[in-house]
């Protein structure tokens, strides 16, 4: 039995409703609007179905008069009519007002009554009858299988013989063997040895020899073929070249003979080997190496830049010169371009599918993971299919525009994550603002959340790191090594006296849940403005690691909960996402479990325009990439840039 049933425009207008289920009018607002904010508005219609509390919704796009019918159902229940249902409804609605809504358009959606509620109880029935008509598929009997065709002879087996199916698998594989025996056999031969051409059999003495003279008719064949290759290649044999070793052996004598050859004590400048003077002290020059960019402006997140001025120059001249090749063309380029223009008329899928076919290789080429790239060409055919094209655009440019503006309606998720009005939130209400890190090992999530300590300090906040990570060997030293780099770069003295970033740690062995707790409660007392809390890497499918991780949340609630991931990953990402996100779900006693709130995707800088990762985790989670690390110095920190990352994904 259905809940509801609505039609609406793509501007929100609601034409039709029907509700099956007795209550208020409203009733099927919030989930129709959930679906909206989350399928239709954030490009994510490769399923035609989304699952809200109890509900199942299913729905269908007309692209030509920008309508969307949705069906609404309960989840528990098995509706296989609901398809053909909401098939049937559009075909008939579109045919009934077709001329009402090419005529007056969008006065037509707002003056015009639309009187559907009969028509649309016939379709129901009809669908309903016709799921019920379908009679269970009987089982077969013996007679009617294709074992009761076979005869006793054909299925016993002799002792010796082998199945045909096995037989010609291993015909094809001793194919290959003659043919190297025959090779060998040809480079054994003198060169000169003459080949007698045996005259053409007739097609029916060919059918009366044994297969041994078969077998031996066509290794004369393939020897004739090849003996002309065999002759050329033995007449100029190349002298074996004796190549030189690599590296010799150091020999150790106890004379110390290798002991000028071990000082590396003198550099080469220029050529000639002086002793290198030591130069005088240079606080710049101690934290260049630390900080990166002279040039930077402090406190400042700065976008994710992609193509380089000289890249585009490059760019540039590549088109001039396929300009200037084009002019040279004449007619034949003319022709070229206007071979794929397409003459005001709806798109279908038999147009798209080859677009979309070269476009999902694209993306799984630049690093999304498969699935998302299917859904997503999924996605951007459902959008386009019955769409009216204009009369100078090609079929490509319109496929590639639409997945563009989804791609980069993608990366920019519902919610916006903006940490510095955050952190001067929690300080209104005098309490630390706490950020979880987790993810898989080796991803960087000390590195980064050094990073993200500094940045967090030239925006004026002092920052306590919790070393919650009581498992991997040096982890507490790692970041009692930032701490203290970071303690260099801003001393007490430039801050009033106060000491902007501390390390809280227990040492090894102790519970990660715990340290956070008292972390937390030590930054309160000390009037510290966020606390950083460092985790140890797990594997998502390690469940003693994700259930410590649940807890660590479940008892001190931070209010952000930070996923590092790598840029490099492809369909790893997903995998990862999902099962860190199910095992926060399944761990957690809350009634509404705290899942990933936010993004960190590092080593950003290594994958060139390969950058199909942040596509892939963002598609998962819908959750924004609030981090971006582009480098090893504390200053490479970026935050994304959807259009930079969108253009470098698109570009072939």
């Amino acid at each position: 039995m259905l809940d509801f049933f609505t039609i609406f425009s793509k501007g929100g207008l609601v034409l039709w409703c029907f509700q099956g289920v007795r209550g208020p009018a409203a009733a099927c607002t919030a989930p129709v609007n959930a679906l909206i904010r989350s399928v239709l508005l954030q490009e994510r219609g490769g399923s035609n179905s989304f699952n809200h509390e109890a509900l199942t919704l299913k729905y269908k796009l007309d692209n030509q008069f920008e309508l969307v019918f949705v069906v609404g159902f309960q989840k528990i229940l098995t509706l296989t009519y609901v398809d053909k249902l909401i098939d049937d409804v559009h075909k008939e609605f579109r045919d009934k007002y077709r001329n009402e809504f090419q005529q007056k358009g969008a006065l037509g959606l707002l003056n015009g009554t639309f009187d559907f509620k009969e028509d649309f109880l016939r379709l129901l029935r009809d669908a309903e009858e016709s799921s019920k008509a379908r009679a269970p598929t009987a089982m077969k009997s013996f007679e009617q299988s294709a074992k009761s065709q076979k005869t006793v002879k054909s299925m016993i087996e002799n002792r010796g013989e082998k199945p045909k199916e096995k037989t010609k698998n291993k015909k094809s594989k001793g194919s290959k063997k003659e043919g190297e025996s025959v090779l060998q056999y040809a480079s054994s031969r003198p060169s000169t040895a003459a080949v007698k051409q045996d005259p053409p059999v007739a097609a029916g003495d060919r059918e009366e020899l044994t297969k041994d003279e078969i077998l031996q008719k066509n290794r004369e064949e393939f020897f004739r073929k090849h003996m002309k290759g065999g002759e050329k290649s033995n007449k100029s044999p190349k002298p074996d070249t004796q190549k030189d070793k690599g590296k010799k052996p150091r020999v150790w004598e106890l004379g110390n003979s290798n002991a000028k050859v071990l000082d590396y004590s003198n550099s080469t400048t220029n050529g000639n080997t002086d002793t290198c003077p030591m130069e005088e002290y240079d606080p710049e020059m101690v934290r260049s190496p630390v900080l990166g960019d002279r040039n930077r402006e402090p406190g400042r997140l700065r976008d994710l830049e992609y193509e380089s001025e000289e890249e585009a120059e490059e760019e540039k001249v590549v088109q001039n010169s396929s300009g200037a090749s084009a002019k040279k063309g004449g007619l034949g380029g003319m022709f070229g371009m206007l071979k794929g223009l397409v003459g005001s008329k709806s798109l279908s899928r038999e147009d798209m599918d080859p677009v979309l076919e070269k476009m999902k290789d694209h993306l799984i080429a630049k690093n999304v993971a498969a699935e998302i790239a299917v859904q997503l060409c999924e996605s951007v055919a459902t959008k386009l299919e019955g769409k009216v094209m204009g009369t100078f655009t090609t079929v490509t440019s319109t496929v590639k525009q639409a997945l563009q503006e989804s791609l980069v309606q993608i990366l920019q998720p519902q919610r916006r994550v903006d940490v510095l009005r955050s952190v001067m939130e929690a300080q209104r209400h005098r309490r630390p603002y706490v950020i979880t890190f987790c993810g898989v090992n080796g991803v960087g999530k000390s590195t980064n959340l050094a990073k993200i300590s500094f940045w967090l300090i030239e925006n004026g906040f002092s920052v306590l790191i919790a070393a919650c990570d009581t498992f991997r060997a040096g982890a507490v030293e790692q970041l009692r090594t930032h701490t203290r780099r970071l303690n260099a770069l801003h001393p007490p003295e430039n801050h009033s006296g106060r000491t902007m970033v501390q390390l809280y740690e227990k040492g090894y062995g102790k519970d990660a849940a715990g340290i956070a707790m008292e972390a937390i409660s030590y930054a309160r007392n000390q009037g510290f403005d966020v606390v950083l809390v460092d985790t140890a890497g797990r594997m998502q499918d390690n469940a003693p690691l994700m259930t410590a991780l649940a807890k660590l949340i479940a008892v001190n609630t931070p209010d952000l909960v930070l996923f590092v991931g790598e840029a490099l990953v492809g369909n790893e990402a997903v995998d990862q996402l999902v099962k860190f996100n199910k095992a926060l779900a399944d761990h957690s006693m809350a009634q509404t479990p705290r899942l990933i709130d936010g993004i960190v995707l590092t080593k950003f800088d290594t994958i060139d325009d390969k950058v199909g990762a942040a596509i892939s985790m963002t598609y998962i989670t819908s959750k924004p990439i609030v981090f971006v690390g582009t480098g090893q110095t504390y200053c490479d920190l970026r935050s994304l840039n959807a259009k930079a990352v969108v253009a470098a994904l698109m570009k072939a």
